[in-house]
Order: C-alpha cells, then structure tokens, then sequence
C-alpha cells in the first residue's frame, strides 16, 4: 500500500461506540479486505475502549491484559471494524519463531531456474501498510520472539532486518497491540500453563496497560442475549440470569481457590446457545461446561447448579 493511503474522515466516538465522550476517531473511507465484519451487538467497555482508541489515534502501544473469554483481542478487533482499519492477528503460541516474524529466503522455480528469494514475515510487512498489528498471547511468547517485538515499541518504531541489511520504516499509520492473560509476573491462579514472565524493559515500553476483566451481569445479560436472541424471550430471562449468576459463582469459586475452572462470558454464550438447542438446562450446562472440569471440582459445581436451579445434576 502506498505510503499516502490515511483516514480521510472523522467519526463520532458516542456514536459509533456508544460510550460519552465528545470526541471523534479517524476512520478510513473504505473497507478492504483486512477490515474485521462489524459485529452490531458488540459491548464497548468505556475505558478498554478509550485505551484501543489512544492507541489508534495517537499511535500508543496498547497492552490488554484480562482473563480468558473477557474479549481482548475482539475489543481491538470491532474498534477497527468500525474505523475501516485493516486489522490482523497472530498469536504467540509455542511454534512461532523468528523466521516467522521477520522473513526468510525461500526456494522458487522462475522462468525454469532456482532461486533463492526473501519472503517478509508478518511484522515488516504489517508495518509497511496502514494496518493494525494484534500480538495474541503476549505472555507466552518465547524470549527471542518477544525481542523481536521490543524493536516496534521504541519510540520511532524503526524495524531492522539483520540478514538483508536494511532498515524498515513503519507507515504512518501502522499500530501495534497486544493481549495478554497475565501482566508479565507470573500465573497466580496457575489458569495459563505456558505463559512466562516478562522482562520489565519490555513491559515498560508499552504505553498503556488497561485490564479488562469480566462485566458486570448486566452487561454480560447483554451481550449474551444479544448473541442468543431466544434468550430475550420473557419465558427465559430469568434462566439467563440464573446461568450468570452461577457463572459469577465459578468465578469466586476461583478468587477463594475453591476451584481452577471458571465459566467465562464465552461459556456462557456457548450454554445459552446449547440450551437454545437441547431445551433443556441441565444437558447443555453439562455440554458447555461441566463435562471438562475436574472430577474433583464436579460435586462443588453440581451444588452450585443445585442452589441457583434447585435441580440436581445427574451423574450420567
């Protein structure tokens, strides 16, 4: 893309996310292909979103940090959606390296000959186009990867590439993010095998930390009725305030140590669309949930479900 592509308009930010704030956002005039699908029953947190729109406005690095299912990477995701930003995602598991992120020299057949050409990683070439770079489990990024990474948070962004000599210049309106599900320090609800401390120089060169952690209930009945329009019916509302409550029990449960499996605002969904399926409260609970936790946590599960349902689960 060329150097010249920028946003060319200005929008609202209360109407576009629904939060108060004067304020309006660079947006791109178009969409192209690497622009996410706009999900219209999406909840913006204020101040998560806030933090995604000072990293799109003003070109800060934006570290999220939240246990699973809170909705991190999608937060960025729709904030981009609706600004036609183009938008892409890797995640750090355990098989991205180097060569993946920077570029190598691969083996091609032109004109009948071999030879030797250099294929860009996925960083120099999200950095040379207006395009928003989302790195997914920041935490469990090896350290040589994450190294790799530090080059794109200083201050000019400038990335190097050692092998070919040359220095890669960022587009003006290249932006970097980040998700994690711990804060660099280690995994005190031991929740996130895999997940490694962090340098302190690393974390200190993200501009802004915001965490986002799980809703109130009645965001979550929000979001999840929206996702499951049947829940909306007056005949089910209060069973979708029951699978929160119960959902926000596990999540104590796991505050208290009492448990290490906690329902996110994912499982949720998943249940309520199971229950759309099955209709019936105890199957899909088990379907969405209670069949991966462990079988020594099951009976303090099966008492939660008890109390909030006044049914008792089956073992079967």
């Amino acid at each position: 893309m060329s150097e010249n592509i920028q946003p060319t308009i200005k929008k609202s930010v209360k109407s576009l996310f629904n939060i108060n704030s004067p304020l309006k956002a660079n947006a791109f005039a178009d969409p192209t292909p690497y622009v996410p699908k706009i999900d219209n029953d999406y909840y913006f947190h204020p101040q998560t979103t806030q933090a995604i729109l000072s990293g799109f406005e003003h070109n800060r690095r934006v570290l999220i940090q939240g246990l699973h299912g809170t909705g991190k990477s999608t937060h960025i995701q729709q904030v981009a959606a609706r600004l036609n930003w183009p938008c892409v995602r890797i995640n750090l598991d355990g098989n991205i390296n180097r060569l993946d992120l920077v570029g190598k020299d691969t083996l091609k057949i032109k004109e009948g000959k071999q030879i030797t050409e250099f294929q860009q990683g996925i960083i120099p070439w999200a950095m040379q186009q207006p395009m928003a770079l989302i790195i997914d489990e920041y935490d469990a990024g090896r350290p040589e990867v994450l190294f790799i990474i530090q080059h794109l948070l200083e201050e000019e962004g400038r990335f190097m590439l050692l092998d070919r000599n040359e220095v890669i210049e960022p587009h003006p309106y290249f932006r970097i993010f980040a998700t994690a599900n711990t804060l660099g320090q280690g995994d005190s609800h031991d929740m996130y095998y895999g997940t490694n401390l962090l340098n302190h120089a690393q974390l200190d060169r993200w501009n802004v930390i915001v965490q986002l952690n799980y809703l109130s209930a009645e965001a979550e009945y929000q979001i999840v009725s929206s996702k499951v329009p049947m829940m909306q019916e007056t005949e089910h509302q209060k069973t979708l305030q029951q699978m929160i409550e119960l959902a926000n029990m596990t999540r104590n449960g796991m505050r208290t140590r009492d448990l290490t499996t906690l329902m996110s605002p994912r499982t949720v969904i998943n249940w309520a669309y199971n229950y759309s399926i099955f209709n019936d409260i105890s199957t899909s609970f088990k379907l969405s949930f209670h069949n991966r936790v462990d079988d020594s946590e099951r009976p303090i599960i099966a008492e939660y479900f008890q109390r909030i349902f006044n049914i008792e689960l089956s073992n079967d």
